[in-house]
């Protein structure tokens, strides 16, 4: 069996392709801040971080111009490592990144209300809808589907 000369290892290329494209590294970075909040996958992402940082100069350089220890960005871009929010947008803005907030891509359910939050609610209650039949009242009790126009009973 050949022995393999001059083969470059997995990191070493991804910190190139870091290097040399610079959406690629957004997107990069874009898919590391999303599973950031996964327990099972925040290992990875906190190598993607630290990847990133290596290949923007490296983590001592980036560690020096984000005024941080290297020390500590090593440590918290471990696989067990717990960033504060002051270094990840320390480390991003030596980068010539900033972090941004967007909606979420699938639907997310809407925070609960409180039972007696509805003197605060910009919805007015069922009965002072005029377009509600009065003859509507006097039926069943109306189930929630019911409030909603289109499943109003014509008239």
């Amino acid at each position: 069996m050949k022995k393999l000369i001059a083969a470059v290892s997995h990191h070493e290329r991804e910190i190139e392709e870091l290097r040399e494209d610079r959406k690629f590294a957004v997107e990069y970075l874009k898919a590391a801040l999303e599973s950031l909040d996964n327990p099972d996958e925040r290992g990875g992402s906190l190598l993607m971080l630290r990847a990133l940082a290596e290949a923007y100069g490296g983590l001592g350089a980036v560690a020096a111009q984000a005024g941080i220890s290297r020390e500590s960005l090593y440590r918290s871009f471990s696989p067990k490592g717990n960033p504060t929010l002051k270094t990840l947008i320390a480390v991003l803005k030596t980068m010539g990144l900033r972090l941004t907030v967007t909606p979420e891509r699938t639907g997310v359910a809407k925070p609960a209300r409180a039972r007696n939050d509805y003197a605060a609610s910009p919805l007015r209650p069922i009965a002072d809808v005029p377009s509600v039949p009065a003859s509507y009242w006097n039926a069943k009790p109306v189930s929630c589907a019911a409030t909603r126009p289109d499943a109003l009973p014509q008239s």
